[in-house]
């Protein structure tokens, strides 16, 4: 690996899809959808990231000396810290009241995505720890040639956050609310694991959000047409305009995904009356469902537990699909088995000062963490002995 050397793109129309692709789906016969080649080309054709955005694309690859990536990274240097889902604006502050310039920083993830998956994108074989190494020494030296703050590589695998701390980064974890597929056949099947009074609450549930008339509907592939498109980006403006004041998403970045990754789409539809009235996207991975937006314009009791967490479960179980990922934050899922899951991030800092500071804050936030996961398993509804791993 001594002459493989590194470089940058400036977006994903430098590099083949093949190509990145070959690194991204590791031993897998593809890569996970958040980290292939199409979904983050088609953030960037959409303009959901670019230089105007604040999330200019600074995508990191490591060529072998035969020829050919070896590893990449998706990276963005950023001018704010919005759409991250990992807060760091309270070090910013910090920083910047002692007369530091805490921006640009570079950013490690997919942009505004929540999901655990690979960062550091090295081919798999006898040279892959080699190679991440590298690729994570790439990081600092390009936040240095930027003059970067630092270096912040969010929703990492546990193994790669537990690697970046050997080399130097400091270790940050938080917790979602992953749903586990116990091998059921059918969702009656899980509620069977249930105490019997958290059994009846979510039936109760599921009936009485469809019971002002609601159909549900499952689009995947071509089901997925321009005008379920039209009626879900409405449910993500509502949505997104009350959580976050500008939603991230424009709605050709939607069309884009239908024409690129339609097979791994997966719409949850709620009609009534004649017309779309609330939706769910998710998308579809190799053993897992991922949530990710929910909206509505008519709001009725329970359905958005309904179409968001109950109809996700459905549709993991039906294929066979080992885990429910819903989103970040949450403690209402917990009712509804979705259980604590402990997330990683790593984060390299330039100033010393600051890196102590929150060096110490970190180690503090790991046990608070720690611990409130552990409290919170406890209150999950599972019959006592029936629970599965709580954490990952």
């Amino acid at each position: 690996m001594t002459e493989a050397h590194l470089r940058i793109l400036a977006g994903l129309s430098d590099i083949a899809a093949g190509d990145w692709d070959s690194c991204a789906a590791g031993t897998a016969a593809a890569p996970e959808p958040f980290v292939s080649h199409a979904f983050l080309k088609t953030l960037e054709d959409a303009g959901c990231v670019g230089a105007r955005a604040g999330w200019q694309p600074q995508h990191l690859v490591l060529d072998a000396p035969a020829g050919g990536p070896a590893g990449v990274v998706p990276a963005y240097l950023k001018s704010h810290s919005r759409g991250e889902y990992v807060f760091d604006q309270g070090w910013a502050d910090a920083y910047e009241r002692a007369g530091g310039r805490y921006y640009p920083k570079l950013q490690v993830s997919v942009p505004f995505t929540p999901v655990t998956g690979q960062r550091l994108m090295a081919r798999p074989g006898p040279d892959e720890a080699r190679r991440q190494d590298m690729l994570a020494a790439g990081l600092v030296e390009l936040a240095r040639r930027h003059q970067a703050s630092s270096v912040h590589v969010t929703f990492a695998t546990e193994p790669e956050w537990a690697r970046l701390g050997a080399l130097g980064f400091l270790q940050r974890i938080d917790q979602q609310f992953h749903w586990r597929n116990e091998g059921y056949a059918t969702y009656e099947d899980f509620l069977e694991a249930l105490a019997s009074r958290k059994r009846k609450a979510l039936r109760r549930e599921r009936r009485e959000a469809l019971s002002p008339g609601i159909t549900i509907e499952h689009l995947t592939g071509p089901a997925i047409t321009e005008a379920a498109w039209d009626a879900f980006f409405a449910f993500y403006m509502d949505t997104g305009s009350r959580k976050w004041g500008r939603p991230y998403l424009n709605r050709h970045f939607f069309s884009l995904l239908g024409e690129r990754m339609a097979d791994r789409v997966l719409l949850v539809m709620a009609r009534r009356g004649g017309r779309y009235i609330a939706g769910a996207l998710n998308l579809i991975g190799e053993e897992t469902l991922y949530g990710r937006y929910w909206g509505a314009v008519e709001h009725h009791p329970f359905l958005h537990f309904e179409v968001c967490y109950h109809q996700a479960m459905d549709f993991a179980i039906a294929r066979k699909l080992k885990v429910v990922e819903a989103g970040a934050q949450g403690e209402h899922k917990l009712a509804r088995g979705y259980l604590p899951t402990f997330t990683y991030s790593a984060h390299w800092i330039a100033d010393a000062d600051l890196r102590r500071a929150v060096a110490h804050y970190l180690k503090r936030e790991r046990d608070y963490v720690s611990q409130a996961g552990a409290d919170l398993s406890e209150l999950g509804p599972f019959r006592r002995g029936a629970a599965p791993e709580e954490q990952d």
